[in-house]
């Protein structure tokens, strides 16, 4: 053990051991990582100790503990903006009486393009969430939030409040499977009767929307996320390694 490890502290040279595997691929992004038993007996540490760091870990996002299942790597984040993965942004949004005002929940038929993502027949009922969001008090986008009747009522997405618990964790939750994967489609259009009187627009000012699709491990669409923007209010940034 050289000086420099002597003087770390455990819970991080365990931190450190887990990073290594991790970027080296021992632990892919789809398998659990050791049971906190198993690490316990191959660092010689405390339970608490090995509990910190994979805490420490999933607070910095490399990780991801999920009740019952496990402990899941994390895929390596690429440098984007703040804006540049709207879905995600959704997904991890915690709603508030001042930054949404909910339009409309509740069971509607399915229209095709939905219907086609979540695997099911058009015009199938299921469950529709959308709500306006502001910023600096300005209706900066609406939110489509389109869920099989099973997934909504397990997740609580049909609460007809703001959701005060980010949807990706009622989802994670509330899903028999574990989600590993987020689709997203842009496109520009011109915005439909209800998106122009949500967001204030005139009838030939365009909009972006962008559409994902949130799949568990088997591949079920498990939940469709629309996102329309004013394209005078927004621009898309992104940013890919070479």
């Amino acid at each position: 053990m050289s000086d420099d490890a002597a003087y770390t502290p455990k819970y991080v040279q365990i931190m450190e051991t887990l990073r290594r595997r991790i970027a080296d691929g021992t632990y892919p992004p789809n398998e659990t990582l050791p049971s906190e038993s198993k690490l316990i007996k191959e660092f010689g540490a405390s339970r608490p100790t090995v509990v910190r760091a994979l805490n420490e870990m999933q607070l910095k996002g490399e990780v991801q503990r999920e009740h019952g299942r496990g402990t899941f790597p994390m895929p390596p984040r690429a440098s984007v903006s703040e804006h540049s993965r709207p879905g995600l942004a959704v997904l991890d949004r915690q709603e508030t009486e001042s930054s949404v005002k909910v339009d409309e929940v509740g069971r509607r038929p399915a229209p095709s393009s939905v219907a086609a993502l979540l695997g099911l027949a058009e015009s199938a009922p299921v469950h529709l969430r959308r709500y306006v969001a502001f910023h600096d008090s300005v209706a900066s986008e609406v939110v489509s939030l389109w869920a099989p009747l099973d997934v909504a009522r397990s997740t609580g997405l049909d609460h007809d409040g703001p959701l005060t618990v980010p949807v990706r964790r009622l989802l994670t939750a509330g899903v028999e499977d574990r989600l590993t994967r987020l689709t997203e489609r842009l496109c520009a259009r011109r915005p439909t009767e209800i998106e122009s009187k949500l967001l204030g627009l005139g009838a030939a000012e365009p909009v972006l929307s962008v559409v994902g699709s949130v799949l568990d491990s088997t591949d079920r669409a498990v939940l469709v996320v629309e996102i329309t923007l004013p394209g005078t209010l927004h621009e898309l940034e992104d940013s890919y390694a070479l």
